[in-house]
């Protein structure tokens, strides 16, 4: 149950991680936000984001958005440690 338990961890980890690369190769491309894909991706994201872009806010001589970065590299340890956590289980 744990190892699981654990491969679905790893598994949400890795897909919101690729929905936030994902989110940041379309602000570097035109595309239609009405579609329901590209709404998707934007609603599940922008919490997270948001609340990264609250704590770097970008200004105006700022040309690059630093938040997606952030927020990934707190994903990733985020899901270490939930990881490690659940590993001394198995």
């Amino acid at each position: 149950m744990v190892r699981f338990l654990y491969d679905i961890v790893s598994f949400v980890f890795y897909a919101y991680t690729l929905l936030v690369f994902v989110r940041v190769i379309l602000s570097w491309v035109p595309h239609d936000r009405t579609l329901f894909i590209f709404r998707l991706i934007y609603d599940l994201t922008e919490p997270f984001l948001g609340f990264f872009r609250r704590l770097i806010p970008i200004r105006s001589g700022m040309p690059f958005d630093f938040s997606p970065i952030i927020a990934i590299l707190a994903l990733q340890l985020s899901r270490s440690l939930l990881l490690k956590i659940l590993g001394n289980f198995l």
